[in-house]
Formats: C-alpha cells, sequence, structure tokens
C-alpha cells in the first residue's frame, strides 16, 4: 500500500497539480510564495517516486517461512509469485532509471548552460563598451537588454535600448537585471529544468517549467518597480519586448511583456495570498510524510529486525 500510495501521489503531483496551478491567476499577486510552492511540489513528485521505487523495493524482502526477510531471488519468487515479482522488478528499475536521468540532467544542465554563459560572457567582453565591472553596451541599433548570470556576471544593453529609453526607464531595466543577478533566479530555473528533463515524457509536464519562467521574471519586475515605478518599467518593457535573448540569459523582455505590463497596472500583490501559498507549500512535504513515510519506515524497521 505504501508503494501504491507513494506512486499515486508522484503522478497527481507531477501531472494533475502542476496542470491546475498553471491555470490559477493568484501566482501573479504572490511570484515569491507561488515559486516556494512550485519548488514543493516538484521536491514532493520527485521524493514520493523515489519513495515508491525504495517502498518496492522492501517488498522484495517479503518475510519467508521462517519470519526473516527473503534473500535470495528464488525465495523472493516463492513468496511473491512470478507475476508481483516481475512488476515490482520492472517499477523499481524504472525508479533507478529516473534517478540515473535526473543526476545526468542536473550535471548536463548546469555544463551547457555555463559553457554558452562563458562563451557569450567572453564576446561581450570583447565587442561591448564597458560601464563598469558587469554592464556591458553593444553596438546595436535594437532595443535590447539581459543579464547572464554566474560569479563573473553581466548586464548587456544595446546602443538602441539606450536610444529609445529615458533615464528612469533605463533605471527600471536596469533593475530588473540586476534584480535577477542578486538573487540567482538561474539557479531556480535551472532546477526545474533538470525536473523537467528527468522524468518520462509520459508523465513529465511543461507547466512547471513555464510558470517558474514568468514568476521570476515578476520578482525582477517588482524590484524595478520599487526603484523606478510601474510606469517606466512599463515603457521599458514594451520597448524591448522583441529584443534578442542568447541561451543562457535572463532578459526584460520575450513574450510574457504583455502579461507583465498588465500586471504592473493591475492589483498590487497580496499578503494573504503569499501567506497561503507558504502554508501549501509546507502541506505538501509534510503531509505525505508524515501519512505515507513515517508508518512505511515504521514497517521497514520492524521487517529487518525480525
Amino acid at each position: 500500500m505504501s508503494a501504491l500510495a507513494f506512486t499515486i501521489v508522484a503522478l497527481v503531483l507531477s501531472g494533475p497539480v502542476p496542470a491546475m496551478l498553471a491555470r490559477a491567476t493568484w501566482p501573479t499577486r504572490a511570484p515569491r510564495a507561488a515559486i516556494v510552492l512550485w519548488q514543493s511540489i516538484a521536491l514532493a513528485a520527485v521524493l514520493s517516486a523515489f519513495s515508491a521505487g525504495i517502498a518496492i523495493a522492501s517488498r522484495l524482502f517479503v518475510p519467508g517461512p521462517d519470519g526473516r526477510p527473503t534473500a535470495t531471488i528464488t525465495s523472493e519468487i516463492a513468496a511473491l509469485g512470478w507475476p508481483l515479482w516481475t512488476a515490482y522488478v520492472i517499477v523499481f528499475a524504472v525508479t533507478l532509471v529516473i534517478g540515473a536521468r535526473l543526476t545526468y540532467a542536473v550535471v548536463q544542465v548546469a555544463i551547457y548552460t555555463r559553457r554558452r554563459r562563458a562563451h557569450h560572457r567572453m564576446v561581450v567582453d570583447l565587442v561591448g563598451k564597458s560601464q563598469g565591472n558587469h554592464l556591458r553596451i553593444l553596438d546595436v541599433a535594437e532595443p535590447l537588454a539581459y543579464c547572464l548570470p554566474g560569479v563573473r556576471s553581466r548586464v548587456v544593453v544595446s546602443e538602441g535600448a539606450l536610444n529609445t529609453l529615458a533615464d528612469n526607464e533605463m533605471a527600471a531595466i536596469l533593475s530588473h537585471e540586476r534584480a535577477h543577478l542578486r538573487a540567482r533566479h538561474d539557479l531556480v530555473l535551472e532546477m526545474f529544468t533538470a525536473v523537467h528533463a528527468a522524468f518520462p515524457r509520459f508523465v513529465r509536464s511543461a507547466h512547471a517549467l513555464h510558470a517558474v519562467r514568468l514568476l521570476i521574471e515578476l520578482l525582477a519586475d517588482d524590484a524595478a518597480v520599487r526603484a523606478a515605478g510601474p510606469t517606466p518599467l512599463a515603457r521599458a518593457l514594451v520597448a524591448c519586448a522583441s529584443g534578442y535573448t542568447p541561451s543562457g540569459a535572463l532578459a526584460a523582455g520575450g513574450p510574457t511583456t504583455v502579461l507583465r505590463v498588465r500586471r504592473l497596472g493591475g492589483r498590487p500583490n497580496s499578503r494573504v495570498l503569499a501567506a497561503s501559498a507558504y502554508l501549501a507549500a509546507t502541506a505538501v512535504l509534510v503531509v505525505p510524510t508524515a501519512a505515507l513515510a513515517v508508518p512505511w519506515l515504521t514497517e521497514l524497521h520492524r521487517l529487518f529486525i525480525a
């Protein structure tokens, strides 16, 4: 029952729950809390998937005739029967594959992203004009602004942006990009990218990845509003909406510009919604642990001390 319960929780948290949360409108009024909730859902889904596999593995050591755990393949088959033993082995193997894919995805995403950023940082350092240690200006007519996170971070703007944007609009766009760097939003995005790549296609959903991409932009927008106000930021976002974004960078513009500009003129962030989201994030992690993991661990302990 523990294995079945863990499997159901993992499937629900990786499918229906992200789909429902992605359709909700409240996260735009509590972006930080919404990101924490998304992280809790992703972590709980991964832990539940692994717990299901471990619970299945523990059933391969069911008590034999003498009450002790079975320790050989023949004794396991004799206790479980061929069909059930085969099903347990397949599920456990799938769990190991997911674990291996997750480890590989984390390493692959980290290496690929940092390699792309390092290459692009070298290019902008060579062809761009330096304005301080972290700001580079490119001789490009199109208005664009983006940042390259990392230890040697860069904020990149174009001559087109400098010529198009007013001083307060440029201040807003720079505040937006520096908020990304300061909060290391790139690490949050990397985590969801790796989890998305690790799960099989028939299970995974792109809702979480798309939602988190939007939410980190909203967080940076909020920082820019505190620095320069909503109107200058809205104008700057519209001006840079179609700007080019290199791989691994976080840009001010993009396909979510219209939604973000509308949000700037809408209702402010809600502390009540944020508090509710934090409570939900805690419940997503604590309730499955208390309801499923503790009884299962107790059962496993009794099995091995028999």
